[in-house]
């Protein structure tokens, strides 16, 4: 793990925040009217600025994260709005891809942001190999760049070893889904989507 103090201390951060909810909510339900293409960003306005940015991509992929309770959710909404992509289908496809369907796997901030790099770097036609490569080359640096920070991109690596210090494995039962809560699971689980989409952000800018 690459920063494990700081880590920690958004962790602590995450826990205590006051979360904005009605601000949070009244966001997307905006982008749910207007949808997110509605406005096209300046990238290169954006490279220029780029720690701005990318500080509140991973600030909004959090409160996506708290909102909906979902780490894959969460961390493709705040991507799809920044960068003006995709459309509310993705977001509903995404419902049972947090830990691979809470089955152990693959965290949700990983996928979600996997799919918003495929968006931005993939294409249309089915056989467009170029936009293929571009995608895959972008996804293999956005996962090396997650393992480097946070370990792991799976959920129960994750869990165990940055968030809680053990795998609460939610969906196995009711005491552990309680168990889960009690934790602030939702507060602390926000970590991994703001991580996720703060480097899908960085590696489509090219940073």
């Amino acid at each position: 793990m690459k920063r494990p103090d700081a880590w920690k201390k958004r962790l602590t951060e995450l826990q205590n925040r006051a979360w904005e909810v009605e601000k949070i909510r009244a966001r997307l339900e905006t982008l749910r009217r207007e949808g997110f293409d509605r406005k096209r960003p300046d990238l290169e306005s954006m490279r220029k600025q780029m720690t701005e940015y990318l500080d509140r991509i991973q600030r909004r992929a959090e409160e996506y994260e708290y909102l909906t309770h979902s780490c894959a959710k969460g961390s493709a909404l705040a991507l799809m709005e920044a960068f003006g992509l995709g459309n509310w289908d993705m977001i509903r496809a995404l419902s049972p891809f947090p830990g691979f369907g809470m089955t152990g796997g693959i965290c949700g901030g990983v996928t979600g942001g996997l799919m918003v790099i495929g968006l931005f770097f993939g294409s249309d036609d089915p056989e467009n190999y170029e936009g293929n490569g571009r995608a895959m080359t972008g996804a293999r640096t956005f996962v090396s760049r997650f393992k480097e920070e946070l370990g792991s991109i799976l959920c129960p690596q994750l869990q165990e070893g940055v968030i809680f210090g053990r795998y609460m494995d939610p969906r196995a039962s009711e005491e552990n889904f309680r168990a889960f809560q009690e934790a602030q699971g939702y507060e602390k689980c926000a970590l991994p989507a703001g991580v996720g989409a703060r480097i899908a952000a960085e590696v489509i800018l090219g940073g």
